[in-house]
């Protein structure tokens, strides 16, 4: 094993997992700490926990468990990753868990690196931009739970962690790795604990990959993940890709995400192929309302395949939120979608597209999914996977990744 990533969500896991596979390095991504210790030998493991927004206390037990169980197999090198958009709030959970990772490993330096610029994630003078906007300009001021209001990554990791963050800037970034790891040395020597990596291109994620070779923890997005991967001598393409190529007969898309990008590819979608809206009203009160669902669902055509969507507007989303209470409506919805999948599962379907961290990670708990195959990307940070144990598919979508003809393009891989 050559590295072992934690990462703070079900669809962060699979985001960085496609882009190891995809430079060269054959990937197992987890579901949470295993307990089976009989894997397939490879050169990464992910491991997926659900740790973005729950307690900080969980998040922090979490992590460290994971850690222990990368570092009981002597993998030399760990990765904590999270959203592109540093989703966390002035509580945390990005700054604790970092602290505690850094913490068990006796070390006192790190790098912060969200930038993901191939789907426009980029970082300058230590500021986040989400295309052309600063992040707190962006869709992401308005996330429900998460809501990005600051763009600066030294004031946000700051007010949640324990220690300074300084920034290594785009002038001496654009020197190259050497310059860079040199810039590492000066920050510890000033001792800041955290180093902002300004990132506009690849180039810059290659650089900033073999300068933080050295340091025990990693923090970031999936887009160092490239230059990781790289760096530490990627291998057979092809191979990594074929272990998780889809197989599947019968496919269904599920749309748990409200983001905006998922709104557009629902829309897109609904032209193409059956499609039906998931009624918040029923999830709460009709107990057989999965049972209805998965007799529509297996009532369509196999081709293109039937989609179930709960994406809505932001308004909407206001107003079902304000009436049932938020907490309430998002656990019947993931509650339904989950006990849909199972259905679906037994009466032989064997490819879910699923958009949304919540609804992948429900989806899959649900199926009983423990470890997957990576396979190749539909879209950047969106790669088919493949269970392990099992003849099943996944394809599992952060709200904002893909364009817009995402669902139709996931099933073009079914017939190559």
């Amino acid at each position: 094993m050559k590295l072992g990533v934690i990462a703070d969500d079900f669809t962060g896991a699979t985001d960085i997992a496609g882009f190891l596979v995809e430079n060269g390095l054959s990937t197992l991504q987890l579901s949470g700490v295993p307990k089976d210790h009989d894997l397939p030998e490879v050169d990464a493991i992910v491991i997926s926990l659900k740790s973005r927004s729950c307690p900080v206390d969980e998040a922090v037990h979490d992590s460290l468990a994971a850690l222990s169980w990368l570092k009981a197999r002597g993998c030399p090198r760990i990765y904590q990753k999270y959203c592109s958009t540093f989703d966390s709030t002035a509580q945390g959970n990005i700054g604790p868990v970092t602290d505690a990772l850094l913490g068990a490993l006796g070390h006192d330096f790190t790098l912060i690196c969200p930038a993901l610029p191939i789907n426009g994630r980029t970082v300058y003078q230590g500021n986040l931009f989400v295309g052309p906007q600063p992040l707190a300009e962006s869709g992401m001021r308005h996330h429900p739970i998460t809501p990005m209001q600051d763009s600066n990554l030294l004031r946000l990791m700051e007010a949640q962690a324990s220690g300074r963050a300084g920034l290594v800037p785009f002038a001496t970034i654009a020197q190259g790795a050497d310059a860079i790891a040199t810039a590492f040395v000066q920050l510890q020597a000033e001792r800041v604990r955290y180093a902002v990596v300004d990132t506009l291109n690849e180039q810059h994620l290659l650089d900033i990959a073999a300068a933080s070779l050295p340091l025990p923890l990693l923090t970031g997005g999936s887009g160092l993940a490239i230059g990781l991967a790289r760096a530490l001598g990627g291998g057979d393409l092809q191979g990594a890709r074929e272990a998780g190529w889809p197989s599947a007969r019968r496919a269904v898309v599920l749309s748990g995400s409200c983001s905006e990008m998922t709104n557009r590819q629902v829309a897109h979608y609904r032209k193409q192929a059956p499609s039906l809206a998931l009624e918040v009203d029923a999830c709460l009160g009709r107990p057989d309302y999965p049972k209805e669902l998965a007799r529509w669902v297996l009532a369509q055509p196999s081709s293109p395949a039937p989609m179930i969507y709960a994406t809505t507007s932001p308004a909407e989303l206001a107003r079902i939120q304000q009436s049932h209470g938020q907490q309430a409506a998002s656990g019947a919805v993931e509650h339904c979608f989950a006990r849909l999948a199972r259905l679906l599962r037994g009466a032989g379907v064997d490819g879910f597209i699923i958009a949304g961290g919540e609804t992948s990670s429900r989806v899959t708990q649900a199926l009983g999914v423990k470890a997957f195959h990576i396979g190749p990307q539909i879209a950047p940070g969106v790669p088919w996977v493949r269970a392990t144990d099992a003849p099943l598919s996944l394809a599992l979508k952060s709200g904002n990744f893909g364009d817009g003809a995402f669902f139709s393009k996931a099933q073009e891989f079914f017939h190559d």
